[in-house]
């Protein structure tokens, strides 16, 4: 039985309502800032309704970029980021999916032991190796490359030991099964436990995808050609740009149209995500 309470669900609403409103309140700033023109934006105090220069501001930093003649147009910069993120989410299911298959149901020497060199890893992030990792991606020629951007990134010891264990909670006899109706290991792999992790490989394509569409550090030191810049170095070097003041409503602009993507993916497979999370029963 469930007590009803007024004043502690009347307190539960105004903490839920406070704390939407703590994490809303920046993005409707960003959204107005967007709205304005330069002019508006250096004025005090600053807007807090939206103005009418949305779609102006629009088109100058998708088809014109922010920064001068040379700017990289906006467009650009989400299609490099758009390619990294799905190149790092892709490839981190596709490798995390075999190896752990591989660890699982293959009986190979020293076989643990790999897994734990692949877990290890996870004690050494990409800033503690980047130097290392910058000398054989420049020795293999792949500066300036989407290449270069993202197979430093791709493997994940997160993702094959969330595979690992997803793998062996299936039961031994679906094994067997396969194996008397003559499926092969790949056809097992297709058929069987591609299909039983397809709510763990969406809750990670989630994860990855905004793992790699935030990556700032890694694409700014290996590419010095702008026409492989993502959106979150683009937006660096706006504020950085030529010796003027910052053009705050086409920044924020920029910044609106980065956050799109990673929510478009969000709310698109929030159904499976949540039913990964929630689902008890393979």
């Amino acid at each position: 039985m469930i007590e009803n309470r007024p004043l502690v669900t009347a307190l539960a609403y105004l903490t839920l309502i406070l704390g939407v409103g703590i994490v809303a309140f920046p993005i409707w700033i960003t959204f107005v800032a967007a709205t304005h023109d330069a002019v508006r934006m250096t004025q005090v105090p600053l807007p807090l309704w939206p103005g009418d220069q949305f779609f102006a501001n629009l088109k100058t930093v998708l088809f014109e970029g922010v920064g001068g003649r040379n700017a990289t147009p906006v467009w650009l910069m989400m299609t490099n980021s758009l390619i990294m993120a799905m190149m790092i989410a892709v490839g981190k299911i596709v490798i995390s999916l075999m190896s752990a298959f591989a660890i699982v149901y293959f009986r190979f020497p020293f076989r643990m032991g790999f897994f734990w060199m692949i877990f290890i890893t996870l004690m050494l992030p990409v800033e503690v190796r980047i130097l290392p990792t910058f000398e054989v991606v420049s020795n293999l020629n792949m500066l300036n490359s989407y290449w270069g951007m993202t197979v430093p990134l791709i493997a994940s010891a997160t993702a094959t030991f969330m595979f690992r264990q997803v793998f062996l909670t299936i039961p031994d006899e679906m094994l067997e099964a396969a194996r008397v109706d003559g499926a092969g290991p790949m056809r097992f792999f297709w058929d069987i436990l591609i299909p039983l992790s397809r709510t763990n490989i969406a809750a990670l394509f989630v994860i990855l995808f905004i793992y790699g569409w935030n990556q700032y550090l890694w694409p700014l030191l290996i590419t010095t050609d702008s026409g492989y810049f993502t959106v979150v170095m683009g937006m660096k070097q706006m504020l950085d740009s030529a010796e003027q003041a910052p053009e705050w409503h086409l920044i924020m602009m920029t910044a609106l149209m980065a956050m799109l993507p990673p929510i478009i993916v969000v709310l698109s497979m929030q159904k499976m995500f949540v039913k990964g999370l929630t689902e008890t029963e393979k």
